[in-house]
This record gives C-alpha cells, sequence and structure tokens, in this order.
C-alpha cells in the first residue's frame, strides 16, 4: 500500500496555485490548442518547428496542471493564525540583524519558495536553522558556499 506525500503550505500558496490552476486550464490550455491548430494548417507535420514547439508546450502545460491538482488534492494548509507564539515556524515572517542589516523573510514550504521575494524554505540553510527559535535568540547556520553565518531574531509575526 503506497502512502501519497502529504504537502505543506501556507494560505496564500494554495491561493497562488489555485490561480496558476485556472490560468493552466482556462487560458494556457485554451491559446495552447489554438496554437497546435495553426501548426496544423501549414502542412507537413514532420518538418513543422512551430508543430513541434506547440505539442512540447501542451505537454508543460499539462504536467504542470496535474502536478498543482496532486498538491492540492494533498494539501495540508499550515496556518498559525490566532496562534500567540513569536516561534518561528511556516507561515511567520521573521525580520533578522543578518551581517549588520535587518532583513526580512516569510517561512515557507519548499514549493511556495521565492528567494527574490524574500521566501524560504523551512528546509533551507536558515529556514531550518531557525526553526523553534524565538525573538531574541541567535542562530548561526551554513550558507551555499560553505560560509557560517550568525543571525539574531528580532521579530517574528504572521504573515499577512
Amino acid at each position: 500500500m503506497s502512502t501519497k506525500k502529504e504537502y505543506q503550505l501556507t494560505e496564500e500558496g494554495k491561493k497562488k496555485l489555485e490561480d496558476e490552476l485556472y490560468d493552466l486550464t482556462n487560458n494556457q490550455r485554451k491559446a495552447n490548442v489554438e496554437a497546435i491548430a495553426e501548426a496544423r494548417s501549414q502542412g507537413d507535420l514532420s518538418e513543422n518547428a512551430d508543430y513541434s514547439a506547440a505539442r512540447e508546450e501542451q505537454g508543460r502545460i499539462e504536467a504542470r496542471i496535474k502536478e498543482i491538482e496532486e498538491i492540492l488534492k494533498n494539501c495540508k494548509i499550515i496556518s498559525n493564525k490566532g496562534v500567540a507564539s513569536d516561534e518561528v515556524s511556516i507561515g511567520k515572517r521573521v525580520t533578522l540583524l543578518l551581517n549588520g542589516v535587518e532583513k526580512v523573510f516569510d517561512i515557507v514550504s519548499t514549493i511556495e519558495v521565492d528567494p527574490k521575494n524574500g521566501k524560504i524554505s523551512d528546509e533551507s540553510p536558515l529556514g531550518a536553522n531557525l526553526k523553534q527559535h524565538k525573538v531574541g535568540d541567535s542562530v548561526s547556520f551554513v550558507t551555499g558556499n560553505g560560509k557560517t553565518v550568525e543571525a539574531t531574531i528580532l521579530k517574528v509575526e504572521q504573515m499577512n
């Protein structure tokens, strides 16, 4: 008997996936069907680069739809709302003093990671070391290039 993987998501992460699924099924899929029809109308499919590209895109769209549906079907929403806790966990926004600079990170699941927008995984080197720590705690972690960095937790709050 196989066990299904459970995916942890924040409410925001679930909403983003639902929006992406809607776009894929209602916009991108339809545009792709039109692109395939247009490419077919050009004749010989064996040497038709537009047809090949449209079919590859169709495969990407369908695979992503299936992946999102699987995640949404087997997701557990992580919510810390109403919990009076300054402990770092998924769904929390953490302000750190890192190399003398204040930085803000949202702690999210691996599915929701977006480092450019300050969303780090609870499984990343920093996220894993922050878990279960509180305001005032100092933590150290090893970066991808092997450097050890020290950070002090200044604030922990619920993500918006």
